[in-house]
């Protein structure tokens, strides 16, 4: 694609980090002036209630007014919580400026926030900016309560259920050739391919498609999909941005300063007009006589859009007397893009990486899907039919997932006081749930760090038939679990299977001649942890 494309057309690539820091700067002083009196809170804490006295959890040191708040400065707070675990345990409670937080790092603690004690864990805390771009009408960042129910309930039935993800199987199909075609196209003469920013662009198509029923691959591509890519990474800087003036109130004037307020009306005003410009195609669709999923075969005969499934809710619900409105509508598919569109692509750019980084699980896995498929009679295009004769598939995908949880950050809100692995945890406390680490805690895991996709077959030589991934196994939570455990996870993993199955046949992948040898796996934070350089490898098309 050569390096101007890298340079500008990489749209997933967060522009404007320093702006993840520089709020933070206005606390330089202050952390500075706090260290002078640095005080320990490593004891436990205790607090008055019923006339009795109950532990909070262990606290490191942290600083006057502000808290812990400096030390969780930057990209991958992850990380620093899971060295902090390390130190002071499974539960453990930060403040940040007067702002409460639990911080959960060991399987037994997310079990009993997320099945023992599910309910009282299941709140969500709303900040400013999801208030702002979701306006508590939202599935994923609702609270708890009859508004979530119902959401839930249409995103379960409707939306994201086994039948639905069925029936946009063609859709899958078709952009994965179309992917397919683009690696082609980029990686001609040995050129390195943009794979990362390739697989945002198929991502965000399918989930277009999905979302408003558009069977015109470019208008997701070119139009529309790059307004939608370049929102999504204005949304993810803001979500992950927040405001000082949540946790250090006499802070809130930096939050006006350095713009941030004004971002958010920006990027909400952008996010409507696009949502609302996609339903009003819809309906002109629909009011022209075309029927959704027309022209496609089997399952897909009954597909159905995302809003058209909404709107017709929305009408099932209102008769019924419960609010669904419009901004319910809009604030649930944009849910749909937030959720699928980072995930999927950083779910299979970390497979990628770390296969060409192990060379010889590509090999085995890459000769398992030429045989199966090709050694089957069939060198066409790669489908679904096929995925279920994959024996190492599931495994390489496990274990990239384990290894790389695109949110390895669960966030909760407790709705009741509660106990935590005997700890008191109030009432509107927020909750972090470091699934991220518990997937590496070496308690768990042998070899924890190391990328073993052996580690997930059984004795008899064929994959454990695990419900890891359902969030029933609470070693390995890599779409959170419990009642507010993410829906969407065959939606999204349905595209991870046939895209990364689809590479792996129709190429053979090796970083550029003269350059690493290995792909550098740093990381960078966002809605969904990524690579912080674009996957860029060499591309060579592969005949039996």
């Amino acid at each position: 694609m050569g390096t101007n494309t890298d340079r500008k057309g990489n749209e997933r690539k967060v522009s404007a980090a320093s702006m993840d820091l520089s709020p933070f700067l206005a606390l330089l002083p202050i952390a500075l002036l706090s260290l002078v009196f640095f005080f320990s809170t490593g004891r436990k804490s205790t607090l008055s209630h019923g006339g009795g006295r109950r532990s909070l959890p262990p606290s490191p040191p942290g600083f006057p007014l502000v808290g812990h708040l400096p030390l969780l400065v930057g990209s991958l707070p992850h990380r620093t919580l899971r060295a902090m675990a390390g130190t002071h345990g499974p539960v453990t409670l930060l403040r940040l400026g007067r702002v409460p937080i639990v911080v959960a790092s060991s399987a037994a603690a997310a079990q009993e926030a997320m099945k023992t004690r599910d309910v009282a864990f299941a709140g969500r805390y709303r900040g400013p900016m999801v208030e702002r771009l979701f306006c508590g009408r939202d599935m994923a960042f609702a609270p708890y309560g009859e508004h979530w129910r119902q959401a839930r309930r249409v995103c379960v039935l409707h939306l994201l259920s086994q039948r639905c993800v069925l029936s946009f199987r063609r859709v899958r199909q078709q952009e994965t050739a179309a992917l397919l075609d683009r690696v082609r196209a980029a990686g001609v003469d040995d050129a390195a391919v943009n794979l990362s920013h390739l697989l945002v662009v198929y991502s965000s198509v399918v989930l277009l498609r999905a979302a408003f029923g558009n069977d015109d691959s470019s208008h997701g591509l070119d139009g529309e999909g790059k307004v939608l890519r370049k929102l999504l990474v204005d949304v993810e800087e803001l979500l992950g941005l927040g405001t000082l003036g949540e946790v250090v109130p006499w802070l809130a004037w930096v939050d006006s300063m350095m713009g941030v307020h004004a971002k958010a009306t920006r990027t909400f005003d952008a996010l409507d007009g696009f949502l609302e410009r996609g339903i009003a195609d819809h309906h002109a669709r629909r009011r022209g006589g075309r029927r959704e999923g027309e022209g496609g075969d089997g399952n897909d005969d009954n597909r159905r859009s995302f809003v058209s499934v909404l709107l017709d809710a929305k009408e099932e619900e209102e008769a019924g007397g419960i609010l669904f409105d419009t901004v319910a509508v809009k604030a649930i598919i944009l849910d749909m893009f937030l959720a699928g569109s980072s995930t999927t692509a950083s779910i299979v750019e970390w497979a990628m990486a770390e296969l060409i980084n192990h060379p010889d699980e590509m090999r085995k896995l890459q000769e398992e899907i030429r045989t199966t498929i090709y050694g089957g009679g069939d060198n066409q295009q790669i489908t679904e039919d096929h995925l279920g004769k994959l024996r190492r598939l599931k495994p390489v995908l496990k274990e990239t997932l384990r290894l790389h949880m695109p949110s390895p950050l669960v966030l909760r809100e407790t709705v009741e006081d509660t106990e935590l692995l005997g700890y008191h945890v109030p009432a509107r406390t927020r909750v972090i749930i470091d699934v991220g680490a518990i997937a590496r805690d070496p308690a768990t895991w042998e070899r924890a760090e190391e990328f073993l996709p052996e580690r997930w077959f059984g004795d008899d030589g064929g994959p454990l038939a695990t419900a890891a991934v359902a969030g029933q196994d609470f070693t390995f939570l890599p779409f959170g679990g419990g009642r507010r455990g993410c829906p969407g996870a065959a939606f999204g993993m349905a595209s991870v299977d046939l895209v990364l199955t689809s590479l792996l046949y129709h190429f053979d992948w090796e970083l550029p001649a003269g350059g690493a040898s290995t792909v550098d796996m740093d990381e960078v934070g966002g809605l969904a942890v990524r690579l912080k350089k674009p996957l860029c490898p060499v591309a060579k098309p592969w005949s039996p």
